[in-house]
C-alpha cells in the first residue's frame, strides 16, 4: 500500500525491498575511483559486437542476467521490466530484452531514467500490481556521440562545461520483503524548463529540475539534508553540482559534504579528461550500482536520497533552437535490519 505526502511524494506503508542488484562498465569508468564496485568492467567498447549500438544492447542484456544471477532467480520469474535508455525509440533496451518473455514498458528520462524506473518498479510492488519488477539502464559514449553529436571519426573540440557520456549500466531488482535496503518513499519530478538552449551545458539546464524535486521532498516529508548520510544528483556533472548547491544554500538548505554528483563521482575529473563529468542513463545507474548501494549493504550509510536527474532534449530540437527541459526523480533508499 502507499499513501501520499504532501503534494509530490508517496510513502509506502510496506517498504519494497532491493532483493540484488548488478552493474557493468566500460574500459575508462573502469578506470575510474569506483572500479572496485563494478561487476563487470568490458576491456572491449564494442562488447564483441560490430556495431557501437549492438555493443550497447549487449551491456545491458549482460548487466540484466548479472542482476538476476545474483539473486538467484531466472528472468521468467520476474513480473515487470522497467528499461530505457538514451537512443532513439530506445532501441538497445528493447532490444537486450525482447527475449525475456517478460512484460516490457520501455521509459524514456534521460539520465533520470534509473530513478524513474525505481519509482515505477517500487510502486508496483508496494500496491501488489507484482511481486518482483526489474528496473534496468545504460549508455555508451559511442552510440550517443553519434546520435546527439558527431561521429567520433569527425573529431570536433569539447567546450569545458560538456560531459562525457558513460559506457554502463545498472539493474535493480525490486520485490517484496522484510529487511535489505528498502525504498520507502519516493519523490516523482515534473518537467522544468529555465529555457536554457546550449546543449553542451546540459548540467545546467537540469539544475533547476533539481532543485524543484528537492524542495519539494524536503516539504512533504518534513525532512533536510541532515536526515540523509548522503544525497546524490545526477548528472549534473562539476558545474551543474557547484550550482546545485549554491541554490540549495540560498534556501537554508546547504548539504555540506553530504551532497556528491554521480557525474563527478565516476571519474577522476583531474586525469581523465572528461571536462566536467559524466552523463548518460548509465552513469546514475552505474554509481548507484557500484557505489551507492554496496556502501549501503555494509552499513557505511543508513538513509540515502538517490535523485537522478534528465535533460529532456533530442538532436532534432535542439537543431531547430529549442530549450532543454529537465527532470528529476527522487528516491529514497534506508537499510533495514
Amino acid at each position: 500500500m502507499q499513501q501520499r505526502l504532501g503534494q509530490r511524494s508517496l510513502l509506502f506503508t510496506r517498504a519494497p525491498v532491493i532483493r540484488s542488484y548488478a552493474s557493468v562498465v566500460g574500459k575508462k569508468e573502469g578506470e575510474g575511483p569506483l572500479r572496485h564496485g563494478f561487476d563487470a568492467i568490458s576491456e572491449d567498447s564494442y562488447f564483441g559486437e560490430k556495431t557501437w549500438e549492438m555493443a550497447e544492447s549487449h551491456m545491458l542484456k549482460q548487466c540484466f542476467q548479472l542482476c538476476c544471477d545474483k539473486a538467484g532467480c531466472a528472468p521468467s520469474e520476474l513480473d515487470a521490466i522497467f528499461a530505457g535508455d538514451l537512443l532513439n525509440q530506445c532501441v538497445s533496451s528493447s532490444f537486450a530484452m525482447k527475449d525475456s518473455s517478460v512484460p516490457y514498458f520501455g521509459l524514456y528520462g534521460a539520465c533520470s531514467t534509473m530513478a524513474e524506473a525505481l519509482v515505477l518498479s517500487a510502486c508496483h510492488v508496494a500496491a501488489g500490481y507484482a511481486e518482483c519488477c526489474l528496473a534496468l539502464t545504460g549508455s555508451h559514449f559511442c552510440s550517443a556521440e553519434r546520435q546527439y553529436r558527431f561521429p567520433l571519426e569527425y573529431g570536433g573540440q569539447r567546450t569545458p562545461s560538456s560531459q562525457w557520456t558513460v559506457t554502463g549500466s545498472g539493474a535493480v531488482m525490486v520485490s517484496a520483503g522484510d529487511s535489505g535496503v528498502t525504498i520507502p518513499m519516493v519523490t516523482p519530478g515534473r518537467i522544468v524548463d529555465a529555457g536554457i538552449k546550449d546543449p553542451n551545458a546540459m548540467g545546467s539546464a537540469m539544475v533547476p529540475a533539481a532543485l524543484d524535486t528537492l524542495c519539494a521532498h524536503f516539504a512533504d516529508t518534513g525532512r533536510g539534508p541532515a536526515d540523509y548520510d548522503a544525497f546524490f544528483t545526477g548528472d549534473l556533472g562539476a558545474l551543474g553540482h557547484d550550482l546545485l548547491e549554491h541554490q540549495l544554500e540560498q534556501r537554508g538548505l546547504g548539504p555540506g559534504a553530504s551532497y556528491m554528483d554521480c557525474g563527478v563521482l565516476i571519474y577522476d575529473l583531474s586525469t581523465q579528461e572528461v571536462n566536467a563529468g559524466g552523463s548518460g542513463c548509465g552513469c546514475s545507474a552505474s554509481v548507484l550500482c557500484g557505489h551507492i548501494l554496496p556502501c549501503l549493504e555494509k552499513g557505511i550509510w543508513r538513509r540515502v536520497l538517490f535523485a537522478a536527474t534528465g535533460a529532456l532534449m533530442s538532436p532534432t530540437s535542439s537543431q531547430q533552437g529549442g530549450s532543454i527541459p529537465g527532470i528529476c526523480h527522487a528516491v529514497v533508499l534506508e537499510r533495514r535490519d
